[in-house]
């Protein structure tokens, strides 16, 4: 079959078209549904009324962590099963981080006047468990229905960016510590 030089012409521009028109509607119309992170992504927010003190009285103001990625977990200082458990999870993650553990920081941020227990302390060595000077500062944590229940991630530039879900899966939890700290040039 012989090709007339008309639909030779239609025939190229086509063949240049397409792959246009195809790009367009992958990046308009196509989304995958699939995501990468395990978190929930949130509203990038620098966090305020970082002024407090740690658990046995010393002042520290959160800006001291800057430069750091900061699991944290919100609660009463009756650490229940719970808080136990997030304890635990923030622990190991960072220990499963290998080398790269001491760019990530961990804080218990009390939201009572209560006392600690020692015993708790002793198995999580280096946490920072911290009181905030302004009781506006625990309202920055945003939560369907318990703030206890998850815990949350600070970026080094001391932006809240990410919560985790209720009982996080501690694998999952762990691939999204891996794939922040691979891709950030900073902390």
């Amino acid at each position: 079959m012989q090709l007339t030089p008309r639909s030779k012409f239609l025939f190229l521009i086509g063949l240049f078209l397409v792959p246009v028109v195809a790009a367009y509607l992958a990046y308009f119309g196509w989304r995958p549904s699939g995501h990468t992170n395990y978190g929930e992504l949130l509203k990038v927010t620098p966090l305020q009324h970082t002024a407090g003190a740690t658990h046995d009285g010393a002042a520290l103001d959160l800006a001291a962590l800057r430069g750091k990625w900061v699991m944290v977990h919100v609660g009463p200082s009756n650490c229940d099963a719970t808080c136990t458990q997030q304890l635990y999870l923030m622990r190991q993650t960072r220990i499963a981080q290998g080398k790269e553990q001491s760019r990530i920081e961990r804080l218990w941020v009390l939201t009572d006047a209560g006392a600690v227990e020692p015993a708790l302390l002793q198995q999580h060595p280096g946490l920072y468990v911290w009181r905030p000077a302004d009781a506006a500062f625990t309202g920055q944590f945003p939560a369907a229905q318990n703030r206890s229940g998850h815990v949350y991630l600070v970026d080094p530039l001391g932006n809240l960016m990410l919560r985790f879900p209720d009982q996080p899966d501690p694998k999952r939890m762990l691939k999204d510590l891996k794939l922040l700290l691979k891709a950030s040039q900073i902390g």
